[in-house]
C-alpha cells in the first residue's frame, strides 16, 4: 500500500503537484496563525495517523478512533473544517490539471478523442458527408438543469473558490510578469485565510429563489459564451471533413426545473414560477443585449466598402419610419455605417424588450433572428464573408439556443396531487369537468357548467390550478417555448396524462388554455414495464393528438434512473431501463412518432450518473436517434459548468456521442450484442433484484440504516429546498397516521435529529433517491452503486462460468458501463471503515449481508474485467482515489465520533448541538473529498 501511494504521488504532473503543495503550505499556515500551534499539530498528526493505516497496519483503526476522542468537541470540529477546505483546495487543482491535459491533447494534428471534430470524421468516413449532414440535421442536446439537493457547498464558498481558482491562473501563466507572481500569491494567502474563516456550512435554508440564482450563474460565467465554441468547434470540423455549406446547427437547447419542480415540494409555488421566468429572461436578454451592443459597435464598415442589399436598406426605412429619433441618435454616431447602425437598433430594441418598452419591443426571438440573419445576409452578399460567419455568427447561435427565455421552465408534479385535485373539482362542478375523462352521469363526470363549488378549494388544489394559471402567464410573456413541458412524476396511465389536461381547463375557467406537452415519468418496475401502454393511450387524447400534428408527431417520455434503482438495485435498474427504452423505440417506430427518450440521471452512480458520453453510446439502438435529453443536477451542474474549458469539453463529448450513437456502424452492433446476452442480463437482473430487495425488506432494514448512516441529519446542511421525502399519502385515505410518519421522517432528514439519542423511525418507501444515496456514500459503502451486482454476476457465473460474462463486457456497450460504473462505486468503498459505520446499527446479519456481498461483487468485476485491481485500466481517476483516501479517513473517523455519541447516548442540548456540527462538517468534508453527494 505504501509503494502504492508513492508511485502515485509520484506520477502525479509536476504543475498539479506544485499547486497542492502551494495551496496546502498556505492552508497550513493559516491554520496555525488563526488556531495556534496546537491545532497544526493535531492536524498532522491525524493526518499522519490514517496515511500510516494505509500502508498496511489497518488495525490502526482503533488508535485514531481513540485520537480523535481524546479531544475535545471544539478542536475536533477545527480539525474537520481543515481537513474539509483542504479537500476543497485539492479539487481546485485537480480541475485546474484537467484543463491542462485538455489544451495538451489539442495539438491539431489529429481530432481529440470523443470531441466533435473526432465524431465528424468517423461518420465521414464510414457512411460519407451526406449522411453525416442528415444527421447533423436531427441533431439534438437538451441539457435540464435541476435544483436536486445535491451539492454541498455554499455559494460563498464557490465564490471563493472561483477566485482562488483565477489566481492560480496568474500562477501558471509563465507570460505574467513577477509582480503579478507577486501580488497573485499575496491575494492567495488572502483569500485562503478567507475561504478558512468562511462557514463551510449554511445558518439558512435556500429557498426556490436562491437555487435559481445559483444556476443562473452558470449561464452568466459560463453556458452563454461557451455554447458559440461549440458550434463553431463542429463548424470547422464539418468543413474540413464534408466541404463548406450552412453554418453548424444550434443543436444545444436547455432546460430548467429549478423553481418550477414542484414534486414533493411545497416551496415551489406559481408565484416562484413566475418569478423565475421573470429571473432568466432578465439575465439572456441582458447577455443578447450586451453582446449585440458589442459586436454592433465594432462593424464600422463604411456604406461605400461594403454596401447594404436592398433588404437592410428596407429594414433601415422601416426603423426610421417607425423610430425617427432613435435612428436619427444612433446614425449620429455612425455616420454612413450602415451595419453599425442597424445592430445598435436591434440592440435598442433587446433592451425595450428587457423593460417592456412595448412600441420598441420585439414580439419574439423569430423577430430578432430574422434582424440578424438580414444583416448576416448583406454582409455576404457584400463580399464580408469574415464579418458575416464570425461574432455575428456566435450571437445568431445564442439566440437561436436561449431565445429571449434562456431555459424552457419545465413543471414537475406527482400524479397523485393532481387525482386529489380532480377528486375535489370534479364533484364541485367548476368550468372544465365537461371536458372530464368520464361519461356523463359517472363517477368521473363533471356537474353543471358554471355550478358554484359545495365547498372552498383546499390550498393544495388551489395551487394545483394557480400553477397552470402561472404556465399561461409565462408562456403569454416570453413565448410558448419559456414552458410548455409539464412532467407527471409516477405516471401510470394515460388518465395521469388526461387529469393534466382536464387541470389545466379548470384553472382556466373555460378559457383557453396554456399550450401543454405532457412528459410521463416511469419511475417503479410497475411503470417501466407498462410504459409502451402508456404511451399507446395518449395518443387516443385528443390534447396529444393535437400537440402531435403541430410538432409533427413528436413526443416525449421520461425515465427515471434514481428511484428505480432505489427500488430494484443498480444492476436491475440498468437493465430494465435499457429494456424499456428498446420497446419505447420500436413502439415509437411502430406509431410513426418520434420519441424523444429523456433520462432523469442524477449525478451520483447510485442514482444512474457516470460519464455522460459513454452513457449515451450505451443506450438502446434507436433510442437516441439524433436527439438526447438528460438532467444535469446538484453538484454536476458547477462540476460541468463551474470552468468554460470542462464545460465544452462536457458539451462536445456529450454531442459527439450522440452523433456516434445515432449512427448505423454503433447502433447495429449494439442491437446484435444485446440480443445474444438477452437471456444473460435476464439472469442477472432476477437474482441482483432479489439479493437488494432481500436486504431492504429485512427486518428492521430501515431503522438500522438510519443508525448507521447522517441519514437523519443531512437535512442540516440546507443544501435545498426541497424536503427529503416526498410526504404523499394515496387520495381518499385518512390524513393522520400516513401523513404523520410521513411528516416525522421528513422532519428527521430536516436536521432535527433524534430527540432521544436514537435514530429516528425510519420509513424508506417515501424517501427520495438522493438522501439514500448520501447517506450511504457519507458511510464509505457506495451500496447503491454496486450492490446485487455481484449475486447476478455470480447466477450466470456458476451456470455458465465467467467466460460468457467476459465476452458481454467486451462486446455489450451497456454490460460495459454497467461494470465500469460498478468499479468506480466500489473503488471510492472503503471496507473496513465502513464495517465501523455497519456496526453502528447492532445487526451483525445485515452487516454480514452487506459485507458478503462486497466481497462477492468485487471479485466478480475483477473477474469478468480481467483487471488485478480496481481502476486497473483507469489511472488518472485510480490515482486521485489513492491519494485521496487517507484524508476522507480521517473525516470518517470524527464522523464516526459524532455519530455513535448522537446514536448511543443522550447528550445535553449544548452537547447535541456541537456534535451535531461536527456531523456536518464532516459530511460535507466527505462529499467534498468523495466529489459526490446524492
Amino acid at each position: 500500500m505504501e509503494r502504492t501511494r508513492d508511485r502515485d504521488r509520484a506520477a502525479l504532473p509536476e504543475p498539479m503537484r506544485r499547486e497542492v503543495r502551494l495551496l496546502g503550505d498556505i492552508l497550513g499556515e493559516i491554520i496555525r496563525d488563526s488556531g495556534g500551534p496546537g491545532l497544526l499539530a493535531d492536524v498532522e498528526r491525524l493526518r499522519h495517523a490514517v496515511i500510516d493505516a494505509r500502508h498496511g497496519d489497518r488495525d490502526a483503526g482503533d488508535e485514531i478512533a481513540t485520537l480523535v476522542a481524546s479531544w475535545s468537541l471544539e478542536q475536533a470540529e477545527q480539525v474537520a473544517r481543515a481537513f474539509a477546505v483542504y479537500f476543497h483546495l485539492a479539487n481546485l487543482a485537480e480541475e485546474h490539471q484537467r484543463i491542462r491535459n485538455l489544451r495538451e491533447r489539442d495539438t491539431g494534428q489529429e481530432p481529440v478523442r470523443e470531441s466533435l471534430a473526432a465524431a465528424v470524421a468517423e461518420i465521414s468516413h464510414d457512411a460519407g458527408p451526406e449522411h453525416l449532414r442528415e444527421l447533423l440535421a436531427s441533431l439534438r442536446v437538451h441539457l435540464v438543469l435541476t435544483a436536486h439537493p445535491t451539492e454541498a457547498r455554499r455559494r460563498a464558498v464557490v465564490a471563493a473558490l472561483r477566485r482562488i481558482s483565477g489566481l492560480l491562473d496568474v500562477l501558471d501563466d509563465q507570460r505574467a510578469a513577477a509582480a503579478d507572481h507577486a501580488e497573485a500569491r499575496r491575494e492567495l494567502h488572502e483569500q485562503i485565510d478567507l475561504l478558512w474563516r468562511t462557514s463551510q456550512l449554511r445558518v439558512k435554508a435556500m429557498d426556490p429563489i436562491d437555487e435559481v440564482r445559483t444556476v443562473m450563474t452558470a449561464f452568466d460565467e459560463t453556458l452563454f459564451r461557451v455554447v458559440p465554441a461549440v458550434y463553431r468547434e463542429l463548424d470547422r470540423a464539418v468543413a474540413e471533413t464534408a466541404g463548406p455549406g450552412s453554418p453548424a446547427p444550434a443543436f444545444l437547447r436547455f432546460g430548467s426545473w429549478v423553481g418550477a419542480d414542484r414534486d414533493g415540494n411545497p416551496f415551489v409555488t406559481a408565484q416562484v414560477t413566475r418569478e423565475t421566468a421573470t429571473i432568466q429572461a432578465e439575465h439572456v436578454l441582458r447577455a443578447l443585449e450586451n453582446t449585440t451592443t458589442r459586436i454592433g459597435r465594432a462593424l464600422t464598415l463604411h456604406a461605400a466598402t461594403t454596401p447594404p442589399s436592398a433588404g437592410l436598406r428596407r429594414a433601415l426605412a422601416a426603423a426610421h419610419a417607425a423610430h425617427p429619433e432613435l435612428l436619427a441618435e444612433i446614425e449620429a454616431r455612425s455616420p454612413q455605417e450602415p451595419y453599425r447602425t442597424y445592430l445598435l437598433f436591434a440592440a435598442q430594441r433587446i433592451n425595450a424588450t428587457r423593460v417592456r418598452h412595448a412600441d420598441l419591443a420585439y414580439p419574439g426571438p423569430a423577430e430578432f433572428l430574422a434582424d440578424l440573419r438580414t444583416v448576416q445576409e448583406s454582409l455576404t452578399a457584400a463580399g464580408a464573408v469574415q464579418q458575416a460567419h464570425g461574432e455575428l455568427q456566435h450571437l445568431i447561435w445564442q439566440a437561436e439556443t436561449f431565445g429571449f427565455h434562456l431555459a424552457g421552465l419545465e413543471v414537475r408534479q406527482h400524479s397523485e396531487v393532481h387525482a386529489r385535485a380532480l377528486a375535489e373539482l370534479r364533484p364541485a362542478g367548476l368550468p372544465g369537468s365537461e371536458y372530464s375523462a368520464g361519461p356523463p352521469g359517472s363517477e368521473h363526470s363533471g356537474g353543471p357548467p358554471g355550478a358554484e363549488p359545495a365547498a372552498p378549494l383546499s390550498a393544495p388544489t388551489e395551487e394545483v390550478l394557480a400553477t397552470f394559471r402561472a404556465v399561461a402567464w409565462v408562456q403569454d410573456r416570453y413565448g410558448v417555448d419559456a414552458c410548455r413541458r409539464y412532467v407527471v412524476s409516477f405516471t401510470r396511465s394515460a388518465a395521469d396524462i388526461a387529469a393534466v389536461h382536464e387541470l389545466a381547463r379548470y384553472a382556466t375557467a373555460g378559457g383557453r388554455p396554456p399550450v401543454l406537452d405532457v412528459v410521463p415519468l416511469f419511475e417503479s418496475a410497475a411503470d417501466l414495464a407498462n410504459a409502451p401502454d402508456v404511451l399507446t393511450g395518449m395518443l387516443a387524447l385528443p390534447e396529444v393528438a393535437e400537440r402531435l400534428a403541430a410538432s409533427g408527431r413528436e413526443l416525449e417520455a421520461m425515465l427515471g434512473y434514481s428511484d428505480s434503482a432505489k427500488e430494484l438495485g443498480p444492476a436491475s435498474a440498468t437493465l430494465r431501463l435499457f429494456d424499456t427504452q428498446a420497446r419505447l423505440a420500436a413502439w415509437a417506430t411502430a406509431n410513426g412518432v418520434r420519441l424523444t427518450l429523456f433520462h432523469g440521471r442524477g449525478g451520483a452512480l447510485g442514482r444512474g450518473g457516470g460519464p455522460a458520453g459513454r452513457a449515451v453510446l450505451a443506450q438502446a439502438p434507436g433510442s437516441v436517434n439524433g436527439s438526447f435529453k438528460v438532467t444535469e443536477q446538484g453538484e454536476v451542474i458547477f462540476a460541468r459548468y463551474g470552468q468554460p474549458a470542462i464545460a465544452k469539453r462536457h458539451l462536445e463529448q456529450v454531442g459527439s456521442a450522440v452523433l456516434l450513437a445515432s449512427s448505423a456502424r454503433i447502433a447495429e452492433p449494439t442491437a446484435a450484442a444485446a440480443r445474444t446476452y438477452s437471456d444473460v442480463a435476464a439472469r442477472i437482473d432476477e437474482a441482483a433484484c432479489a439479493a437488494f430487495r432481500r436486504l431492504v425488506e429485512a427486518d428492521g432494514f430501515a431503522g438500522w440504516f438510519a443508525r448507521i448512516s447522517p441519514l437523519g441529519e443531512i437535512g442540516g446542511l440546507r443544501i435545498g429546498s426541497r424536503p427529503a421525502k416526498r410526504g404523499l399519502r394515496p387520495a381518499g385515505s385518512a390524513p393522520g397516521a400516513a401523513g404523520a410518519a410521513s411528516g416525522a421522517a421528513s422532519g428527521a432528514a430536516s436536521g432535527g435529529g433524534p430527540a432521544n439519542g436514537t435514530a429516528p423511525a425510519m420509513d424508506l418507501t417515501d424517501l427520495r433517491a438522493i438522501p439514500w444515496v448520501f447517506a450511504w456514500s457519507q458511510t464509505r459503502m457506495n451500496l447503491p452503486g454496486w450492490f446485487g451486482l455481484g449475486s447476478g454476476l455470480a447466477a450466470v457465473a456458476d451456470a455458465e462460468g465467467a467466460d460468457v460474462l467476459r465476452r458481454a463486457y467486451r462486446d455489450w456497450p451497456l454490460f460495459g458501463v454497467l461494470l465500469e460504473n460498478a468499479e468506480m462505486s466500489l473503488a471510492k468503498t472503503d471496507r473496513l471503515i465502513g464495517a465501523r459505520y455497519l456496526a453502528l446499527g447492532g445487526r451483525a446479519d445485515l452487516t454480514e449481508m452487506v459485507l458478503a456481498e462486497y466481497d462477492r461483487t468485487r471479485r466478480l468485476v475483477l473477474t469478468v474485467t480481467g483487471h488485478d485491481r480496481l481502476l486497473a485500466n483507469r489511472h488518472v481517476l485510480s490515482r486521485a482515489v489513492s491519494l485521496r483516501d487517507p484524508y476522507v479517513d480521517a473525516l470518517s473517523y470524527l464522523q464516526l465520533r459524532a455519530l455513535a455519541a448522537l446514536r448511543d447516548t443522550d447528550p445535553e442540548d449544548d452537547e447535541r448541538e456541537r456534535l451535531e456540527r461536527l456531523l456536518l462538517l464532516t459530511v460535507n468534508g466527505v462529499a467534498a473529498g468523495l466529489q459526490n453527494t446524492g
